[in-house]
């Protein structure tokens, strides 16, 4: 059974809401449709009857509830929720309103602020921003929250490395150019996600040109700075590094480079130092290596609310949809 496979049968275990308010586009409906069909999660739909007419046709999603904002009950309600929210900044009602019916992430948003809904899944036709903007303004963090990130799942075929092929990068998708402190907390961040989605132990590999102070540059103190504050501040997880790549994850490349880690060979985690290296090394796997890409996976908001990349397929949506079913289990 494959990665996301498991994921759905935890899903089953104990079903959650999730809203897919991208209903202008058909991939939005494919996915639904096999998540009901597969009978993994409930599925909410936020839309028009003319878009769902048009980009649902031929689908059966008819297990889902379909909310259009123009005609539900509860709009006047989250619109009252909105002003209070965001009260400070002066948001008014026709602004509230306005937000609400051009932009449906907003009530999704709503949705699970008012414990209406579970998780949101969002990103195949938006930008990051997009998606990420609502949940912060109306979700916001979780307690003790230093830093919104976000990781990748990722599996890829026929691959000894890793977890049995299974690996998260992060970030990929939303801290640019993080701090030693930043990328400590990334690290903790996407050990704990690892270990709650797969079950098992993270090793996590902070990524760099150089392993272990084989190279001098101020981009690989950097790094080694954030090892040491992640291990000082979450001894809970086995972090290591500065690390090459292939000292991460490759074992005899790791017994040359890096002897006695613990991490090195055996990395299931790899934390990149900056968004750039992040997203290019997730989507060379991906195309390459024809691996599975799931996300990015936000972490840090306070109820699961994921992205989607724009180029994903209606199966990466069903993929992230048993994600946040599994996430949601744990709040």
């Amino acid at each position: 059974m494959n990665c996301i496979e498991s994921l759905k049968q935890k899903a089953k275990a104990n079903k959650k809401r999730i809203v897919l308010p991208e209903s202008m586009d058909r991939r939005t409906f494919e996915a639904a449709a096999v998540a009901l069909k597969e009978d993994f999660a409930d599925i909410v739909i936020i839309g028009t009857d003319a878009d769902i007419k048009k980009y649902g046709e031929g689908l059966d999603f008819s297990k889902a509830e379909i909310i259009d904002p123009a005609t539900s009950k509860d709009t006047e309600r989250y619109i009252d929720l909105l002003v209070e929210l965001r009260k400070s900044k002066g948001m008014t009602p026709e602004e509230a309103r306005k937000l609400i019916m051009e932009d449906y992430m907003f009530y999704a948003c709503l949705m699970v602020k008012d414990g209406a809904a579970d998780g949101v899944v969002s990103g195949a036709c938006h930008s990051t921003a997009n998606t990420l903007r609502p949940a912060l303004q109306i979700i916001k963090t979780k307690p003790g929250t230093k830093l919104v990130s976000s990781y990748i799942l990722l599996e890829v075929p026929d691959c000894e490395f890793g977890d049995n092929g299974i690996f998260m990068f992060s970030d990929c998708g939303l801290v640019q150019n993080p701090t030693s402190e930043e990328l400590s907390e990334i690290a903790a961040s996407t050990a704990a996600s690892f270990q709650h989605l797969m079950g098992s132990e993270a090793k996590v590999a902070m990524l760099s040109h150089s392993t272990m102070g084989s190279a001098k540059h101020a981009d690989v103190t950097k790094v080694a700075e954030a090892v040491k504050l992640a291990k000082e501040n979450h001894p809970e997880y086995l972090i290591d590094g500065e690390l090459q790549l292939d000292a991460a994850i490759v074992p005899s490349v790791a017994d040359m480079k890096a002897p006695g880690s613990r991490v090195a060979g055996q990395a299931n985690v790899l934390v990149f130092p900056d968004l750039d290296a992040g997203n290019i090394g997730y989507k060379l796997v991906q195309r390459l290596a024809k691996a599975e890409a799931f996300g990015p996976v936000l972490q840090g908001i306070a109820s699961p609310i994921n992205d989607l990349s724009r180029g994903c397929s209606s199966a990466d949506i069903v993929g992230v949809i048993a994600i946040t079913v599994v996430q949601a289990q744990a709040e």
